[in-house]
């Protein structure tokens, strides 16, 4: 049975997807997000060894809190990074009639990705900024590979949310936000779109693991930075939600 190498787990989580959730955070992320919460989750090597036969078990435990919509998320750090294993870990909850979400920023595309997208209910997927130098900027890592595998997942008709983290100066220009927009608009899986306001909540784990924070004099987005970036992409899309 494989294990899946996870940073930490929340109960109940409201956050990660539709109803309650079991929130599996994986560990070990290819990218470089300079307004990363949970730099702790960058190293591979770290966490916590878990066979994927208890987390199936902790699932089934809770299984009744889920409801007809919740289920179990698995998060990150980048848990694409682990596909083989949770393939068989959404594989088992779908034998007992859990519904499964993946929370990716996408680290990898290939067949063992896209099988376990044959598993995966729904997919929280996170599109960093649509410029490519701009995302090179943002992560480390080009823009490429997350718009393959969005692209991927419309063609296979199964629903996807997209993300957008808004950070003043990097990622709220008008621009930007209208053609991220104008190129996810026809699509016919995109159930959602979250946008998820920076906020600096995280930047002691930066300090606690000597890293230098990038972001340190960056302030959150304001009311009216905001509602401008609802107003455009409500333009193209049905359902935006401010998180």
């Amino acid at each position: 049975m494989p294990h899946l190498r996870i940073h930490s787990i929340e109960t109940l989580g409201a956050h990660d997807g539709p109803g309650l959730r079991l929130v599996v955070f994986a560990q070990g992320c290819p990218m470089r997000c300079v307004y990363c919460h949970n730099p702790d989750t960058f190293d591979a090597t770290a966490g916590t060894l878990v066979p994927v036969a208890e987390l199936v078990a902790r699932a089934l435990r809770q299984k009744a809190y889920f409801g007809s919509n919740g289920g179990v998320t698995v998060s990150g750090g980048e848990p694409s990074l682990q596909r083989v294993a949770l393939s068989v870990f959404f594989r088992q909850l779908h034998t007992s009639g859990i519904h499964t979400c993946l929370d990716t920023n996408v680290g990898v595309f290939d067949d063992a990705l896209k099988s376990l997208y044959a598993e995966t209910d729904l997919l929280l997927l996170d599109i960093k900024h649509i410029d490519a130098a701009a995302h090179q900027r943002l992560t480390g890592v080009p823009n490429t590979t997350p718009l393959a595998v969005a692209a991927y997942r419309e063609s296979t008709g199964k629903p996807m949310w997209l993300r957008y983290v808004l950070v003043p100066g990097w990622t709220d220009e008008a621009d930007a936000l209208s053609q991220w927009a104008r190129h996810f608009a026809n699509y016919r899986t995109v159930e959602r779109v979250e946008i998820l306001p920076f906020h600096q909540l995280g930047k002691h784990k930066w300090k606690q693991l000597s890293l230098p924070y990038p972001l340190e004099d960056v302030r959150p987005p304001s009311l009216e930075e905001k509602e401008r970036a609802h107003r455009i992409f409500a333009e193209y899309f049905a359902c935006v939600v401010m998180k």
